[in-house]
Order: structure tokens, then C-alpha cells, then sequence
């Protein structure tokens, strides 16, 4: 978690990345042209990726689902809400939109590169799902959490771990990277929690 924040605190703020000293500092009006369809769907698809995890945080967090269920969520949502920032951010430098695409995952080359409704994107929770979890209460509610946080992760991992080796922007495949590897360890986490504290 240290080396995602860092990194992610650095990316941020302009200043040296963490890995390899790169810099990335947006100038007013400026607009890059190397960002590539795959660098800009990969930020469009993970952001709204990221916008659902977020949403599903808020409905659990201050509930009495536990306290291992509790920091997860924090944790959650805390370094996905810098990510969306960045990501965005970087959309906007590149002259990119940055609301929500309506088709998804054609930049991974899904369904011979048409893609698919953003609802169908892997590991995202269907409006059922997203009811139930605000009507659940207690350890029923946090072992949902984790039931559908895990699937959400499982999802964002194939995409991040697409975008690693098709992103043409070395600072997004930097980004992608940590955010396959961190969300496969909390992924393991919420394993250990559903066959233990939570079964």
C-alpha cells in the first residue's frame, strides 16, 4: 500500500515518480498528442471502473459490517478517488471527454474491437446488486461488500493488466501496473475475510 500512495501522491502532485524519476506537469491550454486510443480507453473505462467501487464503499462505510470490512472500504476508497482524479486529469490534458463512455473495452480488442455496453463490463455490480447491498445490514452486508468488491477487483486486474502491456504511455502502464498488483493483494484479503471472519 506504501508504494501505491507514494506513487500516487507523486503523480499527483507533478513531482519525480517513485520508480523512475518521471514527471508529469500539465501546463495551461497545453494538450499531448501521444496518448493513444488505448491510453485514453484504458483511463475512461477504469474510471468508471473505479466510480462504481466508490459508490459501493459509501453505501457500507460508518454501517456496522466490521471493522475489517470498514478499513477495507476506506482503504478503497481513498486511493481509487486519487486515481479517478489523475485519470481524469490526464483525459483532459489529452483533449479527451472525461464522462463515461457508453461502450467499453474496445481498446482491449473485446468482441473483435466493438466492445461492450459499459453495464456488461466485467466485475461491475448490476443496479440489483447495488440494491441489496444498501438494504443489507451487519456482517450480511460486509460479507457482500467483499463478495462483490472481490469480483470488482477481478475485473479491474484484467483490464489494468491489458493496459500494462497495450498502453503506450509509460505513466499509464506505471499506473496500471500498481493497480493490478495492489488490487490482486487486496483481492487475497478479501479471501482470507469471506473463509474466515466472515464465512
Amino acid at each position: 500500500m506504501t508504494h501505491r500512495r507514494a506513487f500516487l501522491t507523486a503523480i499527483a502532485a507533478g513531482g519525480a515518480g517513485v520508480a523512475t524519476g518521471a514527471t508529469w506537469s500539465p501546463r495551461p491550454g497545453a494538450r499531448s498528442t501521444s496518448a493513444s486510443s488505448v491510453d485514453a480507453g484504458f483511463c475512461h473505462d477504469m474510471t468508471a471502473h473505479h466510480v462504481q467501487a466508490i459508490v459501493m464503499c459509501e453505501r457500507v462505510l460508518g454501517r456496522d459490517t466490521g471493522d475489517e470490512v470498514q478499513a477495507a472500504a476506506t482503504e478503497v476508497i481513498r486511493n481509487q478517488g486519487i486515481e479517478v482524479g489523475m485519470m481524469r486529469a490526464w483525459l483532459a490534458d489529452w483533449g479527451e471527454p472525461t464522462t463515461s463512455p457508453t461502450v467499453a473495452m474496445a481498446w482491449m480488442g473485446m468482441n473483435n474491437g466493438e466492445g461492450m455496453p459499459l453495464a456488461m463490463m466485467p466485475g461491475l455490480a448490476s443496479d440489483e446488486q447495488l440494491r441489496q447491498l444498501a438494504t443489507t445490514s451487519g456482517r450480511d452486508q460486509g460479507r457482500l461488500w467483499l463478495e462483490l468488491m472481490r469480483a470488482h477487483h477481478v475485473g479491474g486486474v484484467t483490464m489494468a493488466n491489458a493496459a500494462v502491456e497495450l498502453a503506450q504511455q509509460e505513466k499509464v502502464r506505471r499506473l496500471a501496473r500498481v493497480q493490478s498488483e495492489v488490487q490482486t493483494f487486496e483481492i487475497g484479503q478479501y479471501d482470507q475475510l469471506l473463509a474466515t471472519t466472515y464465512a
